[in-house]
This record gives C-alpha cells, sequence and structure tokens, in this order.
C-alpha cells in the first residue's frame, strides 16, 4: 500500500511545501495533509505504511526519513525536528512511536 491510497496526491505535495523551508511541526503536518478528519483505523493504515521495518513501532532513525514516507519529494528531518517530533509523541518515553501513541498524536 502506498501513501496515496491512503491520503490526496494533491494534499500531501502542498503539506511537504509548506515546510521545505518552515521547522516540521508533525500535527499541522497531519491537519494539512487531512490525517486529522481521518478515523483511528485509517491513520493506523498511514502509520503501517511510515513503519518502514514492520516492527510495529516508528524509531527514531525511520523518523528522521517520515516525510519521505509520504512522497520522495519529502526532505529528511533535521536532528532538532527528529526529536521534538519524537517528544510529542512518545508518551511511555520508551525512545520509538507505537501505534497507539501516534494515532493520538493525529488527533489530540
Amino acid at each position: 500500500m502506498s501513501m496515496t491510497d491512503l491520503l490526496k496526491a494533491e494534499e500531501i505535495k502542498k503539506a511537504l511545501q509548506a515546510f521545505a523551508a518552515e521547522t516540521f511541526n508533525p500535527k499541522k503536518f497531519f491537519d494539512l495533509v487531512g490525517m486529522t478528519a481521518m478515523s483511528a483505523e485509517e491513520v493506523k493504515k498511514v502509520f503501517r505504511v511510515l513503519d518502514v521495518d514492520g516492527s510495529g513501532f516508528i524509531e527514531e532513525d525511520e523518523l528522521k526519513y517520515v516525510l519521505k514516507g509520504f512522497s520522495q519529494e519529502g526532505r529528511d528531518l533535521t536532528d532538532d525536528e527528529t526529536k521534538a517530533f519524537l517528544k510529542a509523541a512518545d508518551k511511555d518515553g520508551d525512545g520509538k512511536i507505537g501505534i497507539d501513541e501516534f494515532e493520538v498524536l493525529v488527533h489530540e
């Protein structure tokens, strides 16, 4: 499954352009791509696409490339952006984002 099976390509492109030169904000990005209006199950499908290694978690090394999961044109997150994203989503402090943590971040 690809991200364009779940989200509109034009919304992905618009969201990526919004953060091309601006500091990445996951909540704003998720809103721009239409994820905040998705059901919990649909958000979990997006998570599974982003979980590149299929571990059930998005680890810090995967998180750095999260925008590429939406589109090959996506940029890499900076180290500071990656750490801020992880801090915002990792509610149990295990150093990775679980599927439920991801869904909560999108909908909080």
